[in-house]
């Protein structure tokens, strides 16, 4: 694949000062899934900064009730509790339809839950474990939530997604990797740039109901992410990785001006590193293309075409 210099801009964005907002988040309603660690708990310690309410979605009711402690005593807020295992499609269903029931109206929803394999993995849905918890659970989240989003007026959505992308790996004919050797970065791959493909259909969709939908790299952060995989990958991770990666801090400040910054009320269908627009690699993936991935998410989600 040949690449153009646009492509290739992702290289630079990580040298570039990043934006920060200043407005303050009371009286919004943030939800939140994988809050307990990582890129997720970050957003979460920022978003109660700033003043909003939260609903933490986490797979771990102990983690998460620590968590929701933690934001409650240290900055007054008002934090839900959501358990949610994205493997398992039938809590992420419930979890939708608890949100809804309990909250009339969803200011943001970052969706932070994720996952990364060196072993292929069927979950009971019949759904390869990566794709369906980094891209199918969060496009169902997203779509049972956009009643409530559209309700508050100017709802946006953030999907934490990955130059991973990059890696490739998205095959229509295999998305459970039945068919080809299991690449566990390339089968990650796969996942983000489905991801990034619904967020471009799903915004052209949202145009004129005042919600936004975006998806954004989180930055080369310290996370647990990988911590699934064996003894030997996690010493690798965390004795060796660890040491070229930054605070996850600053991905929870780049979520914050995402989230909260009025200059981006418009801003729909984007790919951010961090808080810079970038543009994703598709890897030749078109319109038809794309039409096809959010017919097949439709479905894998169970949900109406």
């Amino acid at each position: 694949m040949k690449y153009t210099k646009e492509d290739l801009a992702f290289l630079k964005s990580r040298r570039k000062e990043q934006h920060r907002s200043t407005e303050m988040m009371a009286g919004k309603l943030c939800v939140i899934s994988g809050a307990t660690s990582g890129v997720g708990l970050e957003a979460a310690r920022r978003l109660a900064k700033g003043g909003a309410d939260l609903v933490l979605v986490c797979r771990n009711k102990a983690k998460g009730e620590a968590v929701q402690a933690e934001l409650v005593n240290g900055h007054g807020i008002k934090a839900g509790l959501v358990i949610a295992d994205f493997s398992r499609l039938d809590e992420v269903r419930r979890a939708g339809e608890a949100i809804r029931q309990r909250y009339e109206k969803v200011d943001v929803l970052i969706n932070s839950a994720g996952i990364h394999s060196t072993r292929r993995f069927v979950t009971d849905d019949g759904n390869e474990l990566v794709f369906q918890v980094n891209h199918i659970a969060p496009f169902l989240l997203t779509m049972l939530l956009l009643d409530p989003l559209k309700k508050g007026g100017r709802g946006r959505v953030i999907q934490v997604n990955s130059e991973g992308h990059r890696f490739g790996g998205l095959n229509m004919d295999d998305l459970d990797w039945k068919k080809r050797p299991y690449i566990g970065l390339r089968a990650y791959g796969a996942s983000k740039t489905a991801q990034i493909m619904t967020v471009i259909k799903l915004a052209e969709q949202l145009q004129g109901t005042g919600v936004t939908i975006n998806a954004m790299h989180p930055g080369g952060v310290r996370t647990g992410i990988g911590g699934n995989n064996g003894i030997l990958y996690r010493a690798w991770l965390r004795g060796v990785v660890w040491h070229f990666l930054k605070d996850p801090a600053i991905s929870g400040e780049a979520l914050y001006y995402l989230a909260a910054a009025p200059e981006l009320g418009a801003a729909s269908g984007e790919y951010f590193y961090l808080t810079m627009v970038e543009k994703p690699l598709l890897h030749g993936i078109g319109d038809k293309g794309i039409s096809a991935i959010w017919d097949k998410s439709l479905k894998l989600a169970g949900l109406t075409l």
